[in-house]
């Protein structure tokens, strides 16, 4: 009889040794030292809206691609600039006497539409580096959107946490009371702290997600600790569900699919030139010469015009076309790929609506109804503890079951974010 109590009895145990967090914890927006002790939290209360100026400001990403935007003005500055002139001199015979100097400056002469070419190719780089940088914000928005969402869940799923061990030290306190008035065996008290332990442990783990959930939401803005006390959990539960019709729609304005439009854009910009050095330039020489024995000076004009009788670009032109060509296959295949991602999406996300909505709306009443009701009933000496025990399970179950729901929902509604390049959790139909 007593090597069946030995488990019991060691998992009763653990709670002599997890903490009361409740007491511990003053606000889950804390960090917990190496020493135990809970560091000052900030008083503030970060809202979605600052969490995304922040990122916006600060994450190193976007500031990278604001770089490159900016590069890119350097790029058409320099395409815009005509060649230099060059000046040379040249001496014939060293003796004063016969001596003929020759000084003269040469200026190409860009023919072919070079100059025009090149700018238009640079400004086409330019919107190619708007197209990343609206990417890039549509990626961030959508991850911070993400990791504010599940810091949210997180400080539910720790409420829920700690009103279950409050629960749980409830239904230990009810036991050892009967257990002293001989109404039940010593059994039921053992699987009632047993059963405080491993709510004590969901606890610990609630406790610890939260923490990463907040780091995660504080380095999308560069943050090493999270600076903030908690984020302020949004009116609405769910986001709206649009139907795909309308997203589709929306899909054509997505950054990822007008990148890969302006990179064949930018491509023919490439083409043309290529095709513009074709045609070779010229190049005006005007200068004078010295003859020192004749003591004259005269005027010297030139003209240079190479033949392209072998290189006429051929090859850059080729290549150039190959890459157009390339750039509209993979114009074809992000069409195809987000329109398939954003049909996928949208079905994760309905199904999670439905689910989240159910479950908070019928199946985490009901089940917190039967627990409540099944606790009353035991102290009162209807029901045996098992059957608290089932029931507290089946409870706790269905709740974290729906937060997994909701933090699907947010994840699915960021996903599409993504790919809309606009904030979909906002925009209702």
């Amino acid at each position: 009889m007593q090597k069946p109590l030995l488990p019991l009895l060691f998992a009763a145990s653990l709670t002599l040794q997890i903490p009361a967090y409740a007491q511990v914890i003053s606000s889950y927006g804390g960090e917990t030292t190496q020493s135990g002790q809970m560091k000052a939290a900030n008083i503030s209360l970060l809202t979605l809206a600052a969490a995304l100026d922040l990122a916006y400001g600060a994450n190193s990403e976007i500031s990278a691609a604001r770089r490159e935007v900016e590069a890119t003005e350097g790029m058409i500055q320099q395409a815009g600039i005509i060649p230099n002139p060059e000046l040379s001199t040249t001496i014939e015979d060293l003796k004063r006497d016969t001596r003929t100097t020759t000084v003269q400056i040469s200026q190409p002469i860009e023919l072919g539409g070079k100059r025009s070419a090149r700018i238009a190719a640079a400004e086409r780089t330019r919107d190619l580096a708007l197209a990343d940088l609206s990417a890039k914000q549509a990626d961030i928005r959508a991850l911070v959107v993400a990791a504010f969402y599940d810091v949210v869940i997180g400080q539910e799923r720790y409420r829920l946490a700690l009103s279950t061990v409050e629960l749980a030290q409830r239904a230990t306190t009810i036991a050892s009371k009967r257990v002293l008035a001989g109404k039940i065996s010593p059994v039921e008290e053992t699987r009632a702290r047993v059963a405080e332990a491993g709510v004590r442990i969901e606890l610990a783990q609630a406790l610890n997600d939260l923490g990463t959930a907040r780091r995660e939401l504080a380095a999308t803005w560069g943050a090493r600790t999270p600076d903030f006390d908690k984020v302020q959990e949004p009116a609405e539960d769910l986001p709206p569900l649009i139907p795909l019709p309308a997203l589709m729609q929306r899909l054509e304005q997505s950054p990822l699919l007008a990148r890969a439009r302006i990179e064949v854009e930018r491509r023919k910009a490439m083409t043309a030139v290529e095709r513009s050095r074709r045609i070779p330039n010229v190049t005006l020489t005007l200068g004078s010469k010295r003859d020192e024995q004749v003591g004259r000076n005269t005027a010297v004009v030139g003209l240079s015009i190479p033949l392209p009788l072998f290189d006429r670009n051929q090859g850059n032109i080729l290549e150039a076309l190959r890459r157009t060509d390339k750039a509209r296959d993979d114009l074809t295949t992000t069409e195809v790929s987000l329109n398939r991602e954003l049909g996928q999406t949208h079905g994760r996300l309905s199904t999670s609506i439905t689910e989240a909505e159910m479950l908070k709306s019928e199946v985490v009443p009901a089940a917190q109804r039967a627990y409540e009701a099944t606790t009353k009933g035991f102290e009162l000496g209807k029901f045996s503890f098992l059957e608290v025990l089932d029931a507290q399970r089946t409870f706790f179950q269905a709740k974290s079951q729906y937060l997994r729901s909701l933090a699907d929902t947010h994840r699915a509604a960021a996903a599409i974010d993504r790919l809309l390049g606009e904030q979909f959790s906002a925009t209702k139909n």
